[in-house]
C-alpha cells in the first residue's frame, strides 16, 4: 500500500508537514510530488510558463528535502485551464501507478463538509486510489503539532462485517508497523431494548471471531462494540482510545453501484479528529 506515495502540494507549512510524515510509513517507498496550477475558463489568454517555472523551483526545494531522507523522488507540475483539481490527481496517481495518495484535511469549520477542504473531499468522494487524510493536533498559538510520529502504533477498524471492510481489516493487519488493532462495530439499528441488546452481543461474538482470525505474535486486539450514529461514535472511540489512525474500507455493506465512496466512510473522513486511511478494497470507485 506504501509503495508508491502520491502527494499533491500547495507549498503551504501543511505540505510541509505532509513530508515530515513521510518517513513514518512503513516499507520501501517512492514519492510523487504533484503541483496543480488552476486558472478558470474565462482567462483564456492565461500564460502559465512563468507560473510553471515557479512552481518548479518550488517543487524542487520538497524534492531536496525528502531525497535528505533517501527517498527516491518524482515530481510533476501539471496546469489545467478546466476540469477538477481532484481529477487530475486521480489522473496523475493512474499515470505513476500510486498506490497511496496523502493529503491534509485543511478543513477550516463544522459547516458539512468544511472539515475537509474541497479538494480532499473530491479525492475522497472520487478517487480510486488508497487514501491517507492527515490532521494535525493543534498546539499552543498557532503551531502545528504531528500525529504522524508512531502513525500505525493504535489504529481504529471499523467493521460492518461485509468482506470489504474485513479485506480492509486485513490489509491494515499486514503492516509490520501496527501496535494495536481496535475493532468497532456500531450498532445503529433496533426498535427496542431488547433488539439492542441482542445486536450488541451478536456483534461482540463477530468481533471475537474476527481477532481469532487476525492475531499474531505482538500485535494487541480490542473488540468496541457502540450504539449511536456510526460516524461519530467511530470517531469519538478514536479520541477516547487516543488512537494514532482510523482505517476503514470506501465501502460497505449495502452500498450501492453508483455511490463512488460509502456515508459512513465519509462523514467518518470528515469529522474524524485523527488521521484517516481509506482502504479501496474490492472495486474501482
Amino acid at each position: 500500500m506504501f509503495q508508491k506515495i502520491l502527494i499533491p502540494t500547495d507549498f503551504s507549512r501543511y505540505s510541509q508537514n505532509l513530508l515530515e510524515c513521510i518517513a513514518e510509513l512503513p516499507g520501501e517507498k517512492s514519492v510523487v510530488l504533484l503541483h496543480v496550477i488552476q486558472r478558470k475558463t474565462v482567462e483564456r489568454a492565461w500564460d502559465p510558463a512563468a507560473e510553471v517555472s515557479e512552481a518548479q523551483e518550488r517543487i524542487e526545494e520538497q524534492k531536496h528535502y525528502l531525497e535528505a531522507l533517501r527517498i527516491a523522488v518524482k515530481t510533476r507540475v501539471e496546469s489545467i485551464m478546466e476540469g477538477n483539481i481532484a481529477r487530475t490527481i486521480q489522473k496523475v496517481a493512474d499515470e505513476e501507478n500510486a498506490t497511496l495518495v496523502m493529503m491534509g484535511a485543511r478543513g477550516t469549520g463544522r459547516i458539512s463538509g468544511l472539515l475537509l477542504g474541497s479538494v480532499s473531499r473530491d479525492v475522497l468522494r472520487y478517487g480510486r486510489t488508497n487514501l491517507l487524510i492527515m490532521r494535525y493536533k493543534v498546539l499552543k498559538g498557532d503551531n502545528l503539532g504531528r500525529f504522524c510520529r508512531s502513525l500505525f502504533a493504535r489504529v481504529i477498524c471499523p467493521t460492518d462485517f461485509s468482506h470489504l471492510s474485513k479485506d480492509a481489516i486485513l490489509a491494515i493487519k499486514e503492516v509490520k508497523a501496527v501496535g494495536e488493532i481496535g475493532l468497532v462495530y456500531v450498532v445503529s439499528s433496533g426498535e427496542t431494548d431488547e433488539q439492542i441488546d441482542a445486536a450488541i452481543r451478536n456483534a461482540g461474538s463477530k468481533l471475537n471471531d474476527i481477532i481469532k482470525e487476525i492475531e499474531r505474535p505482538g500485535l494487541k486486539l480490542k473488540a468496541h462494540v457502540q450504539v449511536g450514529d456510526a460516524a461519530q461514535e467511530i470517531s469519538s472511540l478514536a479520541d477516547k482510545e487516543n488512537a494514532s489512525l482510523i482505517a476503514m474500507s470506501s465501502h460497505g455493506a449495502g452500498w450501492l453501484e453508483q455511490m463512488v465512496v460509502g456515508s459512513t466512510t465519509y462523514e467518518t473522513a470528515r469529522m474524524a479528529n485523527r488521521p484517516v486511511l481509506i482502504v479501496r478494497v474490492g472495486r474501482k470507485a
